[in-house]
This record gives C-alpha cells, structure tokens and sequence, in this order.
C-alpha cells in the first residue's frame, strides 16, 4: 500500500477547508495543501485574525492555528499542489444546473470537469483521485475516462469518499464520524487505493466505522442520505399545517411519534423549511437521475419533498400577511436570522431569503439582524434571484448589527433562524420600542410562548394553532 505524504485538496469552501483542516490535525506527518483560484478565500483563510476565516464552524479556528504552517497550507498555486500530491481531493462546487438538458435538476458538473482536465494535464506520476463533492451516479466513470484519456499516461485510482456533514457541528461530525464511506474499484490497484485512504481516517475513527463499497453505491448513499434526512423535515412540516387547523401541538405529536424506536426522535423538529447547500441540490439530482432512467414514480415521489419545503415557506410568509391585516405595504418587518441554521455563516437556499422575497413583493420594509451573516452576502442571495432590480432590494431591505436598535417602530419580528442567542434577548424592552399590536412569527419554534404573550405580544409559531 502506497505510504500517503502529501495531499492537495482543489476547492477551499465548507467542505474542503474544515476537513483538509482536521485531516492536518490528526496526521501532522501528512502535508496537507488546500488549493483554490479564488485569491479572496485563500487569503481568508490565511489571514492572522482567525475570526475571519471564510467559513464560520464552531472550533474550526483552533484547529487551524495548530495546524496551519505546520503541515497545513492554503494556496493559489493549484498546479504545483496536484504535482506534489500523492492524493487529490476534488472538493469544487457542483450547483444545480441553471441551464439547458436537466436545467433546474441536474447537477452542473463544469467545474469538476475542468478539475480532472487540470489533473490529467500537470500529472506527472501515479496519484489517487478522490470525488469528496456531492456528485450524481457514475461521476466517477466521467472523471477516470479524462484522466485516462487525456493524461500522460499515468495510474489514477478515481475513489468516491462523500461527506456526512453537518454545517454547525462539522468539526464535531469529522472528529467523531458516524461512518466514513468509501467507494472505489474492486481490482487490486482500487483496493489498494481503498486502503490508503482508510489508514489517514484511521488515525482517530475506529476501523469498523469505515465502509468500503463500489464506486456506485457510495456515490448513491450520499444523495439518499440527504433525501431521506429532508424528507423526514418535509414530512413533519406537512403535519405541522395540520396541527394549525386542528389545535394539535407539533411538538407533542413530534415527541409521540419519535419515541417509536422505528422512527426515531431525530429531524422531527418542524420549521419554515430546510435549506443549506445539500438537501434541495440533492433531492433535485436524484430526480434527475430516476427521470432519466424512466422511473417517473421515484421521480414524483421524491419531488414530493422539495414541493413540501417550498410551500413552508410560503405558508410562513402568508401567514405574515394575513395576520397583519392583509397588508404589509410600508410595515416595517425585522428578521432575526439570514442562515440556513445557527452556528454557521452560509446562506445557500436558506428560508429567510424566499420568506424576504415573498414579503418585498408585497411592498414590506424588513430590516435583518444575523450575527454571522454579512450584508454583502444578504443583498447577494436576494440579487440572484432576479425578481427586482438591487437598487430596489436595497432600499426595501437593510441589514442591522444590532438585534435591539433595529426593532424600532417595528410592526413585527419573524424567527428565521435558530440562533442561542434570540432566547436569551431582552424581550421586554424590544417590545417598547416595537408599534402595537406587536406581533413575533416564530419560524423556528425556539421562543417561550406564555413569556412572550404575558409581556403582550401576539405570538405564533409554526404547527400551533
């Protein structure tokens, strides 16, 4: 089995960079170097003040300031990285295509494609190539056929090794895995690839928590991972409608049904929707695939679940609307939270932007409050969707640093992110400054209902009539 010393990583987003940093961490014999043509980022991430590294994740920086230097480099120099490196991790972002055959469901492969040309290109001897982005079935065939044909006639063992990550716990999911998948040719030379990976996560996971499978069944189990973990969300937020009509309480039925060792108490939490990079780019691929495969019920069923989510949120955002008198032209609306959930700084399909877009169709004014999340990143998620022009999304929406100066004159607040620190606010004194009747939408479920309503607010929240 080949002895791994040096690895490059080509991509320094919320995947590469925290798990090139553990791997650094755990293997300071292995030099570690994570690669990116985003100048911005890979300065970021140099930078001495760890706290503005590009991904915020709780006990990330510490790990880095052990790390980087030592074993651990982030770099702009991509071709100098994959020549040195007995091992590469391809870890590029593949969104939803926007365009063309599977527009709006396929995943946009580009950038992994250009990925492998560069490999097949600056490669000068054996290396191990490893899929760590999410990736559609039999990507890994794509990638060995241009290496192989393209290269200069070189060994590329192409391993699937997709990542089980939580944004928030990333840190605490990589240093103590559930499992650790990898997938890879079942010929001597893949077997052997197997291995050598297997040993650098054997450093602190325990061997049985590795599995190795075909190439194929571990590119499938990350996207039905996160499509059954969605669908579960999907499938408690469609009862939580239910409990509104009915007096129900979504949190008892919730409690009941998760003590059923069957199903289990886990992703059973309801809210205005799901979002994060994985669950919607996920789901979409895997309907992608059954459609192109002919399977058009697996296709409908799992479509099912994105369907639930969308309309979450807007039930959310109408519920906004009906409760103030069917009106929000000129209201002043402030949002406590922009991330997908709390203890990270990424947006991608977070609730809170449909939620915003949904009510500044509507003429509302929202002012938005979240501790991680910076404005440029706020006006960027709302400018992608084309629905209005920026000078327009700039003056409906403005971004506060301060949770309790931007309630002023406000007509309601609307929970859209999970953040500790919302539960522990000075409720009181917000609902001085606030217009009355002072209304608070909790999308999250995390407030004290008999608190907020002895203090007079008008409180409601997701599954509760």
């Amino acid at each position: 089995m080949k002895t791994i010393k040096n690895i490059c990583c080509i991509g320094a987003g919320y995947v590469g960079g925290p798990t090139m940093s553990v791997i650094a961490f755990k293997c300071p014999d292995i030099q570690v170097t994570v690669v990116d043509i985003n100048a911005e980022r890979i300065k970021a991430w140099n930078d001495t003040d760890l706290d503005k590294l590009p991904v915020y994740e709780p006990g990330l920086k510490e790990i880095v300031a052990t790390a980087r230097g030592r074993n651990l480099f982030f770099s702009t120099e991509v071709d100098q990285a994959i020549d040195q490196a007995d091992m590469i991790f391809i870890s590029v972002n593949t969104p939803t295509k926007t365009y063309g055959k599977g527009k709006g469901q396929a995943a946009d492969l580009k950038y992994i494609e250009l990925c492998a040309r560069n490999i097949a290109r600056v490669a000068k001897d054996d290396k191990i190539v490893i899929e760590k982005s999410t990736l559609p079935v039999r990507t890994a065939q794509a990638i060995k056929n241009i290496l192989d044909n393209t290269g200069n006639h070189v060994n590329f063992e192409i391993l699937s090794n997709p990542e089980f990550l939580a944004e928030g716990t990333a840190i605490t999911d990589l240093l103590n895995a559930d499992r650790v998948l990898i997938g890879g040719d079942s010929t001597p030379n893949g077997e052997a690839a197997k291995q050598a990976l297997s040993s650098i996560y054997e450093n602190w996971l325990p061997k049985e928590r590795i599995l190795l499978t075909n190439v194929w069944s571990s590119e499938l189990s990350k996207l039905v991972a996160n499509a059954f973990l969605a669908q579960r969300i999907s499938s408690i937020n469609s009862i939580s409608a239910l409990c509104e009509k009915t007096d129900a309480d979504v949190d008892e039925v919730a409690k009941a049904i998760g003590l059923d060792s069957r199903i289990g108490p886990k992703f059973l939490k309801a809210s205005v929707g799901f979002g994060g990079s994985c669950f919607q780019k996920d789901i979409l691929n895997l309907v992608y695939i059954a459609k192109s495969y002919g399977l058009e019920e697996v296709s409908n069923y799992w479509e099912q679940v994105i369907k639930i989510n969308d309309y979450q949120k807007q039930r959310f955002a109408d519920s906004i609307v009906s409760t103030l008198y069917n009106t929000v032209s000129g209201k002043k609306i402030v949002f406590y939270g922009w991330a997908f959930k709390k203890d990270t700084n990424d947006t991608r399909e977070s609730a809170a932007i449909y939620v915003a877009n949904a009510l500044l169709e509507e003429q509302a004014e929202i002012v938005v409050y979240d501790p991680k999340v910076s404005d440029q990143q706020i006006y960027a998620d709302l400018d992608r969707l084309n629905t209005r022009s920026e000078e327009e999304n700039r003056r409906l929406l403005t971004v506060s640093k301060d949770p309790l100066t931007c309630v002023d004159d406000a007509h309601a607040i609307a929970i859209l992110t999970e953040w500790d620190e919302f539960k522990t606010l000075d409720w009181e004194t917000i609902y001085t400054k606030m217009l009355k009747p002072s209304f608070v939408f909790d999308g999250r479920r995390i407030l004290d209902s008999k608190k907020l309503n002895a203090i007079g607010f008008k409180y409601s929240r997701i599954g509760e009539s």
